[in-house]
């Protein structure tokens, strides 16, 4: 008896793509990566696309698809045919649909440039329409109509909180039955600390002491970046002068006055440090694995991947208490008020004293992060595949 034959899916990739990407991977990347990695091992033949800007004539000629240099190594661990890269072509797909038929395609990042074949799309928020004050004038317009016109063409929509549910049905008019949500994972080496040395040498390049306390994210508007540093400035001076505040983010939209307020209270003597080149993931393991707390005050999140890699990181978390971010802490951060700068300094504050309370938020943001697999994830998203197959 024959086996059933594997799902055959396209996957979008554009935002993993080191190409285009410059090898710094945001939440779209981290997302379209990890499915990559383990949608095979749920059973799906992953094709795997990416997408170049529509006029960037340098990735791209019209109607080609130009395979590029792709090492897996710059994926991680995966576990792929040695013949598995990721492909350039232009937005449009014209002369490659009918090479490589599917059965159904994925658009991780909006866009959706297959029509001859069922889709899914993931949508992670309606930021532009419920916030448009936090979203970039230059990209609104067109993020906008990406995501309605993915809203409307996907037969299944894929979010990562039930919160999301609420802003995509508001914004854009989503039919609630067709939305499943899906919570992001945490890769697996999340959870194996480095050795002492390594997390040592790293943290010695970038002047840091254990125990600081850690932000990872863009400088951008809703991070509320602004408030964490003056939450800092305003706890006592010893509990400064005993921890530093790391801050490891590029700078985004309208983060001009941000930068410029890190670099004066540097200039003073302040105990702050950013760090705004960091690509290499396993850098970016030991600084998490040398804080002494987490502290996300971001004003909204349709999932908010950094809190779970401080879980999985074993560090104990403080976040605010709006949009997605309670529902995936699900009781095992602080959470405080990210309007109230004297709400954030106490929560830096009783993470940097209560041993007790630390020692709690560690024990269960490590069972929240075990929660949270992306195994778990590609299995679901499997799930989605085929409720929009069976339509």
């Amino acid at each position: 008896m024959n086996a059933t034959p594997a799902l055959r899916v396209g996957l979008s990739v554009t935002t993993a793509e080191p190409v285009l990407t410059g090898g710094r991977l945001d939440g779209l990347g981290v997302y379209s990566r990890a499915l990559l990695e383990h949608l095979p091992h749920a059973g799906v033949d992953v094709q795997a696309l990416s997408f170049a800007p529509h006029g960037d004539a340098s990735k791209v000629k019209l109607g080609r698809a130009l395979p590029l240099s792709f090492p897996l190594a710059t994926l991680g661990d995966l576990i792929l045919p040695s013949s598995v890269h990721l492909s350039t072509h232009t937005a449009l797909m014209r002369a490659d649909r009918a090479a490589a038929p599917l059965d159904l395609f994925h658009a991780t990042d909006y866009r959706i440039v297959r029509m001859d074949c069922p889709v899914v799309a993931t949508l992670h928020d309606a930021l532009p329409v419920s916030h448009p004050e936090w979203a970039s004038a230059k990209w609104r317009q067109l993020k906008n109509w990406l995501q309605i016109k993915a809203a409307r063409k996907a037969r299944q929509v894929i979010t990562g909180s039930h919160f999301s549910v609420r802003e995509l049905v508001e914004c854009f008019g989503v039919d609630e039955r067709k939305i499943s949500v899906v919570h992001h994972g945490v890769a697996t080496h999340w959870f194996d600390a480095p050795s002492a040395e390594e997390r040592d040498v790293t943290l010695g390049l970038h002047g840091l002491r254990q125990g600081y306390f850690l932000f990872v994210g863009t400088l951008q508007p809703r991070k509320n970046v602004e408030r964490l540093l003056e939450a800092y400035l305003a706890l006592p001076p010893v509990l400064r002068a005993a921890r530093q505040l790391v801050i490891v983010g590029q700078p985004g939209w309208r983060s001009e006055e941000l930068v410029s307020r890190i670099k004066a209270a540097q200039q003073r003597g302040e105990n702050v440090v950013w760090l705004d080149r960091l690509t290499d993931d396993r850098h970016l393991r030991h600084l998490y694995a040398g804080a002494g707390a987490f502290i996300f005050p971001s004003l909204h999140e349709g999932f908010g991947l950094p809190l779970v890699e401080a879980f999985a990181s074993g560090v104990p978390v403080a976040c605010s208490n709006t949009t997605s971010l309670p529902e995936v802490a699900a009781g095992a951060a602080l959470e405080f008020d990210p309007l109230a700068v004297a709400d954030i300094s106490a929560a830096m504050t009783t993470l940097a004293r209560d041993d007790a309370v630390r020692a709690r938020c560690i024990a269960a943001g490590q069972r929240r992060a075990l929660e949270l697999t992306w195994d778990e994830a590609a299995r679901r998203t499997v799930a989605v595949y085929h409720q929009a197959l069976s339509h």
